[in-house]
């Protein structure tokens, strides 16, 4: 597993948008697909999107098509999600996590997750 930290939440109105950050630490992060993913309270975790490990291929959950991009730079050992025309729905702990490839069904989940990152989208 990569050791990896979620980071840039926060409060956004409606309509706003946030980029969440996850850095990772050592060499391997190059080797891995990446996927984030988000839990909003009383609800289970869901993938929303993944990249593969090279960054040439993307795949995004219907809720966020269209809203949200992932990208990743290998050489800061760095993955980003941007998030755009924000909705309520969208609040969340996000949390991302090294997954086989991309895509990769959904019914796989990472062994082990890191603290999060809270996106609260007010009305």
């Amino acid at each position: 597993q990569v050791p990896l930290v979620e980071s840039g939440g926060g409060l956004v109105p409606a309509g706003g948008s946030l980029r969440l950050s996850c850095t990772a630490s050592g060499s391997h992060f190059k080797d891995y697909a990446m996927g984030w993913y988000r839990q909003a309270p009383g609800k289970e975790r869901e993938r929303i999107g993944c990249i593969s490990f090279s960054g040439r291929t993307t795949r995004y959950a219907d809720s966020v098509k269209g809203r949200f991009t992932i990208s990743r730079d290998n050489a800061k050992n760095t993955l980003w999600l941007q998030m755009d025309g924000l909705e309520p729905a969208d609040t969340a702990m996000y949390y991302c996590a090294a997954q086989p490839a991309c895509p990769y069904p959904n019914e796989w989940e990472p062994p082990n997750w890191g603290q999060g990152t809270q996106v609260t989208v007010s009305s």
